[in-house]
């Protein structure tokens, strides 16, 4: 049984990696909307913060510097910009590195399997985003997704070729560990950005 009901046909994003406008408006092709526009700013603020602390951690300390940045760090980002916004910002994956907070909903599975096909079909994943407005437990939620690519910073930690000190940190901080093995321009997982609506 599925616990979402789809209200309102989905949106596929695909000019720039936080275009603008969407080709297709849930509202019509001309309005904009504004869940929209605030989503992806709030994306846009949550991985240039994210960016530029890992970039300092790793300048400063290297890889072992930018796991604690990510393990304890990001989702005090993503907390702050929840707070201050109203919405539920976080990052996904379908190899997560931490269950408790990076494992997608049914809902955030499905978009991200769908990035994967349209990086297998030549997209860049840079562009790749999605929103949809849903329907859960009687209630409307407007929902957003941006893929998150890995890039050469990322490979020291999620990669094919990662150094016997860095897997030892990795193992430690997170036991159960999925997110390795990538290689550049993979879909690495997401930010997810969830608000409830009228």
């Amino acid at each position: 049984m599925r616990p979402i009901t789809i209200v309102t046909v989905a949106l596929l994003l695909a000019a720039g990696p936080l275009a603008a406008e969407p080709a297709v408006s849930p509202v019509s092709s001309t309005t904009p909307n504004p869940n929209l526009a605030q989503a992806k700013a709030l994306t846009q603020e949550f991985a240039s913060t994210l960016r530029s602390e890992l970039e300092a951690g790793i300048k400063a300390g290297g890889p072992i510097e930018a796991i604690g940045i990510c393990k304890d760090r990001a989702p005090e980002i993503a907390a702050q910009i929840s707070a201050k916004s109203g919405w539920d910002v976080r990052r996904v994956s379908l190899k997560w590195r931490n269950a408790k907070i990076g494992r997608p909903d049914a809902w955030e599975q499905q978009v991200l399997s769908k990035f994967d096909e349209r990086k297998a079909a030549g997209e860049p994943v840079e562009t790749m985003a999605f929103a949809e407005v849903v329907e859960q437990n009687g209630a409307r939620k407007f929902r957003f997704m941006k893929a998150i690519p890995t890039g050469e910073l990322c490979l020291a930690c999620h990669g094919k070729q990662i150094t016997p000190q860095v897997a030892t940190a990795l193992d430690q901080a997170y036991p159960r560990d999925r997110a390795r093995g990538y290689s550049v321009g993979d879909v690495r997982g997401a930010f997810s950005l969830t608000k409830s609506i009228q």
